[in-house]
């Protein structure tokens, strides 16, 4: 049966480190958990490690969230859409928003609850995704101020996440420029600028962030290593934190080249980079993993020298050279998967998923131990509200 480990020593040893990075810059994070796909076993051992604060874009995962067994502030990261504003309001403290009709209906749910939410203003810098233009911020804050039950606790932005626009301190500076702005203009602080996400670490660990910005929303670095800038791992993170093991069904030394005339007839692309030489053989191992699992591109195999071919729905090929004495039938190949290939194994129920330390021995440990005091980003009081 194929299995994917999920090792909570080396998610503990990121989130440390990333705390530690965060703490100098005197900031404060939240952990993206989007692609735990509301995975409970894992999500109690973040809380045990200290994490208080976490996001997710889809409301199933939320609901896992507000089940754990310590209240923990929530943060809704997709922009919200209108049939689902009152379980937005009712699973989430923060949402990040760039419409004023939305933040209205917030707003008139917020009051249908007795409850307040806080509000993240998303701001254009180049990335064309979300975002308000810059020139319309003005006639955007007077209307959101007015707006009873919810709390503008800063403004935001997104980079890297569609169009590849690269984080630069230029244009981070950009938005430390219009909080100073916007709180001259209407007298009212905005306690956080939300713009670092796992692409702006490196500039982050080697000190040369603006300090305006004071609120990370970190994912892929936290559990795979990721440095997004250049495609490596972040000096200073695990990258093992997640591993897949995967059951070999054949293994055989054939031709490299197909026999026969071919087309383009199969569904999915091939993956091997350069093409064999004619007569060439080597061994090629198939194993029980395919498109319809895991985006198998994203797949890494562990051993140096192995390389996967290509891929079906249900079957990947991977050529493991010359000598296959480490490879059986039977036996298992194991892979590093990218973010995409995470999150499609993660949603996978034919994927096993095996946490180790088992939840219960590693709080046991947490708890004996100095934890990771990672408390909530916005205060609130004892009704819940948000100060």
């Amino acid at each position: 049966m194929n299995s994917l480990t999920i090792d909570l020593e080396a998610l503990r040893h990121n989130i440390q480190t990333i705390d530690e990075w965060v703490s100098a810059h005197d900031a404060s994070w939240t952990l993206v958990t989007k692609s735990l796909c509301g995975h409970k076993a894992t999500l109690e051992a973040l809380q045990a490690i200290g994490i208080r604060s976490m996001a997710d874009s889809r409301l199933g995962n939320l609901e896992e969230i507000a089940n754990l067994e310590h209240p923990i502030e929530s943060w809704y990261l997709r922009l919200p859409h209108m049939p689902k504003i009152a379980d937005i309001v009712r699973l989430t403290d923060v949402s990040l928003n760039s419409e004023i009709e939305t933040i209205k209906a917030l707003s008139d749910e917020a009051v249908r609850q007795d409850r307040h939410h806080g509000v993240v203003i998303m701001i254009e810098l180049g990335d064309l995704r979300e975002g308000v233009l810059p020139g319309t911020l003005a006639d955007f804050y007077t209307k959101v101020f007015e707006l009873p039950n919810i709390e503008v606790i800063g403004i935001g932005s997104n980079l890297g996440c569609l169009s590849g626009t690269m984080p630069n301190v230029d244009l981070f500076a950009q938005l430390g420029l219009y909080r100073e702005w916007l709180e001259l203009k209407f007298d009212r602080k905005i306690p956080f600028i939300s713009a670092g996400t796992s692409i702006a670490l490196p500039l982050l660990r080697d000190g040369i962030l603006p300090k305006a910005v004071n609120h990370f929303r970190i994912g892929e670095s936290a559990f795979l290593g990721t440095d997004l800038i250049n495609g490596d791992n972040l000096l200073g993170l695990r990258d093992d934190a997640f591993t897949l093991d995967v059951e070999v069904v054949e293994v055989k030394e054939k031709s490299m080249v197909p026999m026969g005339e071919t087309n383009d007839m199969t569904p999915f692309e091939a993956l091997e980079q350069e093409g064999p030489d004619p007569g060439e053989r080597a061994y090629r191992a198939i194993c029980t993993i395919g498109q319809v699992d895991t985006e198998i591109a994203g797949l890494t195999p562990l051993h140096p020298d192995y390389r996967i071919v290509g891929a079906s729905s249900d079957l990947t090929v991977v050529n493991v050279g010359t000598d296959a004495d480490e490879v059986q039938v039977g036996g298992t190949i194991k892979f590093r998967p990218s973010y995409g290939a995470l999150v499609r194994l993660m949603l996978d129920k034919y994927i096993d998923k095996i946490v180790t330390p088992n939840v219960e021995r590693f709080t046991d440990q947490i708890s004996d131990e100095e934890e990771v005091e990672l408390p909530p980003v916005v205060a609130r009081e004892s009704n819940g509200e948000i100060g």
